[in-house]
């Protein structure tokens, strides 16, 4: 069975400063289904906007950012908890820094318990354990941490869930005639130096990050598919039915 690591952006997760708990419930019956085709991971954002559901600090101050992750961390797996006791199906917290993939011997570590926990029929949900560490430490977002996280988890494709549709030649928001790129084999330099594009007020790095992510996965000799979170049909279509109608496929 094929291995796959699915990461949902922070846009997908919560809304107007609650739990979006509809998209929550969509995502969770989706990975449901998905674990009968795939052995997944799940990479989830959400820790940070999560806390400012119940506490509202300035998360653009560097403490307040980390008190919010401590507060929001556990709402987030309770939420994910809730919703998969629904279908009986067992979670883990697995929470990375930058720094653990740099350990040869912290990389093998998380590869054991990433394939016990699957081997055990459990759903790991890996986050950045962005609280006590320092910014040396940190990837900053969960498009860089969830590369990592498929390559040495040995996953055969990243997904990523956000908040557009796919990968375009321009920004889709700006252009009426934007026009989604189906398949990318090679990424343009300039596209990985440019800066920030986030729109999503708890979100990083926007289209930036997950062209470098790409880049990190073709680098490895392996693929990512980027497509709508919010909308989880493309998703299905290319997953589970074989169907490529929309969302970006990165392969050489």
């Amino acid at each position: 069975m094929k291995r796959i690591t699915l990461k949902v952006g922070s846009g997908v997760l919560t809304e107007n400063n609650t739990i979006a708990k509809q998209r929550m419930l969509n995502l969770v019956s989706f990975i449901v289904n998905l674990k009968s085709f795939y052995e997944v991971i799940l990479v989830s954002s959400g820790a940070v906007s999560s806390g400012y559901t119940a506490l509202k600090l300035d998360r653009k101050k560097h403490i307040s950012k980390k008190v919010l992750a401590a507060v929001g961390q556990p709402i987030l797996m309770s939420n994910y908890k809730a919703l998969f006791d629904i279908y009986d199906m067992d979670t883990s917290q697995v929470l990375m820094t930058e720094e653990d993939f740099d350990s040869v011997a912290h990389i093998e570590i998380f590869r054991q318990i990433i394939d016990s926990q699957i081997e055990h029929d459990i759903l790991p949900i890996v986050n950045e354990n962005d609280i006590t560490t320092i910014s040396e430490q940190v990837f900053g977002d969960n498009d860089q941490l969830s590369a990592h996280v498929a390559h040495h988890s040995d996953s055969d494709m990243l997904v990523i869930l956000s908040d557009i549709d796919g990968y375009y030649d321009k920004n889709p928001n700006e252009h009426d005639n934007a026009v989604m790129f189906k398949l990318v084999k090679e990424i343009p330099k300039a596209e990985l130096e440019k800066p920030d594009s986030s729109t999503h007020e708890f979100a990083t790095g926007g289209i930036v990050t997950k062209l470098k992510a790409a880049q990190f996965m073709l680098d490895k000799g392996r693929e990512m598919f980027l497509c709508n979170g919010y909308d989880l049909t493309s998703a299905k279509e290319f997953l589970i039915d074989g169907e490529h109608n929309k969302g970006t496929l990165f392969s050489r």
